[in-house]
């Protein structure tokens, strides 16, 4: 956009800002900061054609009218959601904190047989069910469960700082302590 068209751009925007906003809030039911947005929407496509527009203020009028209508026929309209209060934020994590347990669970998984690092990562990391593990791994779901049941075990062994990451079950129970291998089928 030239110099020239640009200050006739912004002429029209400084004169009929006003009227158009005044449009724009009817139309998002009251909303300015809905209508703020409505209305910049307008005027952007408007700037990109000025050179083209022959009526500009009927132009920004039609863009504001389609748009609106548009956001109606949204089926799933996200609206930010005012609260009297902000939510309770959460405290950031320690980075250095992070870190280390990140450091301290690699070495633990480093630690354990190719199968347990196996199904603990097809089981926790991907989320995948017992039946999908065994599956893959061409075994029966109740090795799933003994072996992750093993694996974990041998996780709080290698790494008790783990423990704190773990969700409270209510058992009083001690870790099992079976490290014996389990046998890696090809």
């Amino acid at each position: 956009m030239d110099a020239e068209l640009q200050e006739s751009f912004r002429e029209f925007v400084d004169s009929r800002a006003t009227a158009l906003l005044r449009t724009a809030v009817l139309l998002t039911g009251g909303d300015r900061h809905a209508a703020e947005d409505l209305l910049q929407n307008a005027l952007i496509k408007a700037a990109g054609r000025w050179q083209r527009i022959d009526e500009p203020e009927a132009y920004v009028r039609q863009v504001l009218y389609r748009q609106q209508i548009s956001r109606w026929r949204l089926k799933w309209r996200r609206r930010e959601l005012s609260v009297a209060e902000p939510p309770e934020s959460q405290p950031a994590p320690d980075a250095a904190a992070t870190a280390e347990l990140r450091l301290v669970l690699r070495a633990a998984l480093a630690r354990l047989t190719t199968r347990q690092r196996t199904v603990l990562v097809l089981r926790y990391f991907e989320d995948l069910p017992e039946a999908d593990v065994a599956r893959l791994l061409g075994c029966s779901v109740g090795t799933v469960r003994s072996t992750t049941h093993r694996s974990l075990a041998r996780l709080r062994t290698l790494a008790p700082e783990l423990a704190a990451l773990a969700p409270d079950t209510g058992r009083d129970q001690p870790p099992s302590r079976d490290c014996s291998p389990v046998e890696v089928r090809p």
